[in-house]
């Protein structure tokens, strides 16, 4: 008896191909992925609105704190460090606390041989400095001892040292190695993408937030997107009271017909 032609299953991921013509209609139409109605315009209107980068982000942000001029493996621990000391912190508080640190040396050496009070009084007021000052000192620690005093250039490394997350982990593969490895998504990021509802359905988490962006926004636009919504989120759409009209996506965020 003839064996009957087993029938291949397709595997369609992110672009469909060509096909070959033969196989037409041996396997299901892709289905369109899912994207955010109006994105495209409202992305366009918020780089509008963030083209003259004047927001707190652009002047002080983690990008102005570091000594670009240090070598680089310095430059890439003065990077790790402005991102720890800038969680729930303004940055305004954030670049202050660097540059006093960068006054006294800001090296791998040099933070391990300060003692706790003095860099204490150094970093003081960043938010939950206390706590930072243990983490600074553990994490340089593991820099040293295991990395010869450079930082890890994987997210997964990063992220298992004491006092980073994933927000920081993906930013510092971004300033500090070059490196797209994934969205950067804090407070203005979550929050913004959840009123224009760049997301299948509200998000309670950044982590879950950047999961949510990333299955659908461009990998292009994953470098820009950080620091475009968060001056944004500054500037324009803040966390309470967000000036919706001034904005330019008024007539087309969901969130502002409701306000």
């Amino acid at each position: 008896p003839r064996r009957s032609r087993r029938r291949k299953s397709v595997a369609i991921a992110y672009e469909s191909g060509q096909g070959d013509g033969a196989e037409q209609g041996t396997s299901e139409p892709q289905r369109p992925r899912w994207e955010p109605r109006d994105w495209r315009q409202q992305l366009e209107r918020i780089r509008e609105m963030r083209r003259s980068r004047d927001a707190p982000v652009d002047e002080m942000g983690v990008e102005k704190c570091y000594d670009s001029s240090a070598p680089p493996q310095v430059m890439r621990y003065q990077v790790l460090l402005s991102l720890m000391l800038s969680s729930q912190t303004k940055d305004q508080v954030t670049s202050a606390a660097m540059l006093r640190l960068r006054q006294h040396g800001l090296t791998v050496d040099s933070i391990l041989q300060m003692d706790d009070a003095t860099l204490g009084q150094i970093i003081y007021p960043v938010g939950f400095w206390r706590n930072k000052v243990k983490y600074i000192k553990q994490t340089t620690a593991i820099l040293k001892e295991k990395y010869g005093g450079d930082i890890p250039r994987t997210v997964e490394e990063l992220v298992q040292l004491p006092g980073v997350g994933p927000k920081m982990a993906h930013l510092a593969m971004n300033i500090a190695w070059d490196s797209v490895s994934g969205i950067a998504v804090d407070t203005h990021v979550h929050r913004i993408t959840n009123r224009l509802k760049w997301v299948k359905k509200e998000t309670r988490y950044p982590e879950e937030t950047r999961v949510a962006l990333e299955d659908w926004l461009p990998r292009d636009l994953w470098r820009e997107i950080n620091w475009l919504l968060v001056g944004f989120g500054q500037q324009t759409c803040l966390p309470v009271n967000p000036r919706c009209n001034e904005c330019l996506n008024q007539d087309i965020c969901p969130a502002a017909k409701r306000r």
